[in-house]
């Protein structure tokens, strides 16, 4: 992979990570026309993950810091939030564990899966429209349920955002909260992932096997991360004014034109 094909695929990674049009589905789809290998490259999709939850990081760090300073030994707001976050793991735990080989399998090119994922996706996003103008809290039955759809979203072409944020809104969640949950709710799977990880690519590094340069990684971090942290702020906004729905008409154009690329080609 080269730096100018890394910088591209970590721009895709940085916005797709956070618009409800599935990230993973792009990353399928841009390696199947730049052929560049990435859905399987270890080191990449690592450091491209790490960039986009970087990005949360500082988007949301008053939050953060204000919960954790909030931690206490009783039941209080803080300890809440926290607790709904281990529930909504819970889903996407399971399905690391007991489907792992099945969800890498999804990964190896297939474009006509994505794009059937992509219109459920947009269907899903277009059910927004309907949902109550709630101002309801997380509860552990909401936050799994979440945690449910996040567990679904490990399928390439089924945002992660979308169908989280989604679902959070059809449960009458508050809008801001669902934008928040759904972003903070992330960041302990993939940082968890990420260390599992780091150890077969410092096997790959020993034996030089990396299958990417320094330079290739650092453009893909570089882009992700700015892109990341411009996606999560505008998507916060979108989320609040209920233009999410904006996005179905994107993935149904994108799920159509990769089922009739994969079925010609």
């Amino acid at each position: 992979m080269t730096w100018i094909e890394a910088l591209i695929l970590g721009i895709v990674q940085g916005l797709t990570e956070f618009l409800p049009v599935s990230s993973s589905g792009h990353i399928v789809l841009g390696e199947a026309l730049l052929h560049t290998g990435s859905a399987n490259n270890l080191a990449f999709t690592v450091v491209v993950h790490f960039a986009t939850v970087l990005s949360t990081l500082i988007v949301f760090r008053k939050t953060i810091w204000s919960i954790l300073r909030g931690l206490r030994p009783e039941w209080n707001h803080s300890s809440r939030f926290v607790g709904h976050i281990l529930i909504s793991m819970i889903p996407v735990a399971f399905a690391g564990l007991f489907f792992k080989d099945e969800v890498e399998a999804l990964f190896q090119g297939r474009t006509m899966l994505v794009g059937f994922m992509l219109l459920i996706t947009g269907g899903l996003l277009l059910l927004t429209t309907r949902a109550p103008n709630g101002n309801r809290n997380i509860s552990p039955l909401k936050a799994l349920l979440i945690g449910i759809s996040q567990a679904l979203a490990v399928i390439p072409g089924i945002s992660r955002s979308g169908a989280t944020i989604s679902t959070a809104l059809l449960l009458g969640v508050n809008r801001e909260k669902a934008a928040e949950f759904s972003f903070l709710m992330v960041i302990p799977p993939i940082l968890g992932i990420m260390l599992l990880d780091l150890k077969d690519i410092t096997e790959l590094s020993k034996a030089g096997t990396l299958g990417i340069s320094s330079t290739a990684l650092v453009a893909g971090f570089i882009a992700a991360f700015l892109t990341g942290m411009a996606a999560c702020s505008w998507m916060i906004s979108l989320v609040k004014k209920g233009r999410i729905s904006h996005f179905a008409y994107y993935c149904f154009a994108i799920g159509i034109i990769a089922i009739i690329a994969s079925w010609i080609g």
